[in-house]
């Protein structure tokens, strides 16, 4: 197993974040096989395969069930395990190739409709001091570029071209993007750049030049803890507008609703697979439902013969 973790990091660049999701299913199933008295990789069948998809959907005394989602990825860990295996010479065969992960219900991104990022970003610079500067700044970067929370945080200084009006976001897999960037989120960054970051920098060792774009009140790096708790903080106070968005919000709001609008005006699905960083043009089709969606809406309660 730790072989092909490594395999993971190294030759496949995954994230930490995936690669721990890995960890813990990997060893999952091996208290499985262990408990089923299976002894190593050459002794493992294909129905004790299935029978771990079956066991995660069934939850035990330890584990509650695991979603349709949730055991998809567990199975797609056990076969890359086994294909590993395989190709490594380690065992014969993949007894993991015909066990298929459950397919998850399909879910629609929640997009928000653009007054209500309005008040988002308007709520989150409402903060005295550096802080709301660069919160805004933040929020208008992840809605004007579509960013992944963990992108925008991960972003340094240099990664902003504000002559070029573009940003460089490292994606999933450490695969690079340039991205257009709207006059609103630079601007907010400019503003942050020149009255909030060096007052936060003071704090850090690494002083102002350089470094991570954004910084928390101790001058080191956000992290996407805390750029999801500002985001959810700025939802919680537009909520005094009059909306719901408390409730409605997630780490990827911004980023679903920089897809949907874009989309709702007119935006070709694979420019916005490229500026989302989708490696395949099938994820992004699924703001495409949306957009449908509210084409029916506007026509049923637009058209005069639409509704009988």
């Amino acid at each position: 197993m730790t072989g092909y973790l490594d395999h993971l990091t190294v030759e496949r660049g995954l994230a930490s974040n995936t690669i721990s999701s890995y960890r813990r299913d990997l060893r999952r199933y091996t208290e499985y096989l262990d408990a089923a008295g299976v002894g190593g990789l050459r002794e493992i069948t294909e129905s004790d395969v299935a029978g771990f998809l079956a066991a995660l959907r069934r939850g035990d005394d330890d584990h509650p069930p695991l979603s349709a989602t949730s055991a998809a990825r567990a199975v797609v860990a056990v076969r890359g395990l086994h294909r590993f295996a395989l190709l490594d010479g380690l065992v014969p065969d993949d007894v993991a190739a015909e066990v298929r992960p459950p397919t998850p219900a399909r879910r629609l991104p929640k997009a928000v409709p653009v007054e209500s990022v309005v008040a988002l970003i308007e709520a989150a610079g409402a903060v005295e001091g550096p802080r709301g500067l660069r919160d805004r700044a933040l929020l208008e970067l992840l809605y004007g570029t579509g960013a992944r929370i963990s992108e925008a945080v991960g972003l340094a200084v240099d990664d902003v071209d504000r002559g070029q009006a573009t940003v460089r976001l490292a994606g999933k897999g450490g695969k690079e993007r340039i991205v257009p960037v709207g006059s609103y989120a630079l601007r907010a960054v400019e503003e942050y750049l020149v009255r909030a970051r060096p007052e936060l920098a003071v704090k850090s060792r690494a002083g102002v030049r350089g470094g991570a774009l954004f910084l928390n009140v101790r001058g080191g790096p956000l992290s996407r803890q805390s750029a999801w708790q500002i985001l959810r903080s700025a939802a919680e106070r537009a909520d005094g507008t009059g909306g719901a968005l408390a409730t409605s919000v997630s780490p990827h709001t911004l980023r679903h609703s920089f897809a949907t609008h874009l989309l709702d005006g007119g935006a070709d699905v694979r420019v916005v697979q490229e500026l989302l960083g989708h490696a395949s043009v099938t994820t992004t089709q699924v703001y495409t439902l949306v957009t449908v969606d509210r084409l029916r809406e506007v026509y049923a309660t637009s058209h005069p013969r639409a509704l009988s």
